[in-house]
C-alpha cells in the first residue's frame, strides 16, 4: 500500500472503533494501529525520495528548455546580425561597385577626349606637311611654265 492509502485504512480504523458512551473516546486495536504507522513510516522515506527525484527532474527539465530557449533566443539574434552584416557589406559592395564604374566611365570619357586630341594634333601636322608639299609642287609646276 501506498502512504495515503495507509492513511486513509488508518482513519477508517479509528472512524469504526467502538465508542465509549459518555465519553466520546474509541477502541481501537493498539498492535494494528502500530503495525500501519510502522508501515507509513518505512514507505515514508521512498515517496519522499521519489517526490525529491520529481521534483528535481522538473527543475532540470525547466533550466534545460530555459538554456534551450535562450540558445535559441541568441542564435536568432546572432543570425539577425550576421544578415544585418551581410546587408551592410552587400551595400557597401554595390556602392563601391558604383564608384568604380563611375571612375571607369569618367576615365573612359577622359582618354576618349585625348585620343581624339592627339588624332586631331596629327591630322593638323600631316595637313600642314600636305599644304607645304602641295606649295612645294606648286611653286615647281610654275617653275616648269615658264
Amino acid at each position: 500500500m501506498e502512504i495515503l492509502e495507509l492513511i486513509e485504512a488508518l482513519e477508517d480504523k479509528v472512524e469504526q472503533s467502538m465508542t465509549i458512551p459518555f465519553w466520546g473516546k474509541g477502541i481501537v486495536d493498539k498492535d494494528e494501529l502500530l503495525d500501519m504507522l510502522q508501515e507509513i513510516r518505512v514507505k515514508f522515506p521512498d515517496e519522499m525520495k521519489q517526490a525529491k527525484w520529481v521534483k528535481e527532474e522538473r527543475q532540470r527539465i525547466i533550466s534545460d528548455a530555459q538554456k534551450e530557449a535562450a540558445n535559441i533566443v541568441q542564435g536568432a539574434e546572432d543570425k539577425i546580425v550576421a544578415l544585418i552584416n551581410e546587408h551592410e557589406i552587400t551595400k557597401q559592395a554595390y556602392e563601391q561597385a558604383n564608384q568604380i564604374i563611375e571612375k571607369a566611365q569618367t576615365n573612359s570619357h577622359e582618354i576618349r577626349i585625348g585620343a581624339n586630341q592627339y588624332a586631331d594634333d596629327i591630322l593638323r601636322h600631316v595637313e600642314e606637311e600636305m599644304l607645304s608639299v602641295a606649295d612645294t609642287i606648286r611653286q615647281n609646276r610654275k617653275e616648269l611654265k615658264n
